[in-house]
């Protein structure tokens, strides 16, 4: 198992799907790629909230981890966000 620690900025995705909030992953941080249609599975935790998820690899290459409203908190859009996903590279 790889544990990354980093702060990152929450970011609103403009679109169809504009509810969701992203952790954008600085690309030294990223995990690789272990599943189908861009996604690792991980453990995440934002600001000590801690839940199973998966980070996503975008079109344009750059990792994001969506960071719902519970676990967010009052936080959105330009805030910034301590950040921990554990993963294991082989899986």
């Amino acid at each position: 198992m790889k544990t990354r620690r980093f702060s990152t900025t929450l970011v609103r995705h403009q679109g169809v799907a504009n509810g969701w909030v992203f952790a954008t992953i600085p690309a030294a941080h990223a995990p690789p790629v272990t599943r189908g249609w861009g996604r690792t599975p991980v453990r995440a935790t934002v600001d000590g909230h801690t839940w199973n998820t998966s980070v996503w690899r975008s079109k344009n290459g750059s990792s994001v981890l969506a960071v719902p409203k519970h676990i967010r908190g009052g936080k959105g859009d330009g805030d910034k966000v301590r950040v921990e996903i554990t993963f294991d590279p082989e899986d």
